[in-house]
């Protein structure tokens, strides 16, 4: 599962994230985007110090193995459905000292894999509508593409600032193709995928009564293993 075994690729996604727990929605994006774009490989990677989210975050090394566990999922799910894309889980984040800035790793990422190579960042509407609070932010297209996936009560026809309204007309292509064809600066948004799930409100549900219930059908299973064995998430 570790990145330094993937092979030399040309299109690479990569989905970060807290990962507090990792949940299907963030495995449905990721199976979505590795059929849509044809991705050789996924690189997931947890947050070392996620600077934008409150206090209370699960310690990196638990979240990683979370993230470890649920790649196994992903692993299954793209066997299954075929899919040859490879799969990494990267502790780049976790290694390097102070804030986890997207910025930090999208220009790591494009030293190590060099010029040639497709990067495409993915991400839900809502992180995009939030891009400008991010560090350096303009600048991550120098690096990367985005692939963008439509989330339920964040739309970007509506909500959108005139810097993300900027960022879309100078930047967006219309169809997967064109984004795969490009090393870095186009940015892809699809409308076919609509996850409503958020780490935040299904720590808040684990909580609940209700918790095995829900666990088993957000959580995969592997990660779902280790949340129990640990007592995460009460």
């Amino acid at each position: 599962m570790s990145s330094a075994r993937l092979d030399t690729p040309k299109k690479i996604g990569i989905l970060g994230g807290t990962f507090d727990p990792p949940h299907l929605g963030h495995l449905k994006l990721a199976t979505h985007f590795a059929k849509v774009l044809h991705l050789d490989a996924l690189l997931l990677i947890p947050s070392g110090e996620p600077w934008q989210k409150n206090s209370g975050i699960t310690p990196a090394e638990i979240r990683l193995q979370l993230t470890e566990a649920a790649g196994i999922d992903l692993a299954r799910a793209f066997l299954y459905l075929q899919i040859p894309t490879q799969i990494g889980v990267d502790r780049i984040e976790i290694d390097r000292a102070g804030p986890s800035y997207a910025i930090d790793t999208a220009k790591a990422l494009r030293e190590r894999f060099g010029p040639d190579v497709s990067l495409i960042w993915l991400m839900g509407a809502d992180s995009l509508l939030n891009l400008p609070s991010w560090n350096s932010w303009d600048q991550l297209l120098s690096f990367v593409n985005f692939a963008v996936a439509s989330r339920p009560h964040h739309e970007l026809s509506a909500e959108k600032s005139p810097e993300i309204e900027a960022l879309l007309a100078n930047h967006q292509c219309a169809d997967p193709n064109t984004l795969e064809k490009s090393q870095f600066g186009r940015i892809y948004v699809d409308n076919s995928l609509s996850v409503d799930l958020s780490s935040t409100e299904l720590r808040n549900q684990l909580k609940s009564t209700s918790r095995s219930a829900i666990a088993s059908e957000h959580i995969p299973s592997h990660a779902l293993e280790i949340i129990t064995n640990l007592g995460l998430y009460k």
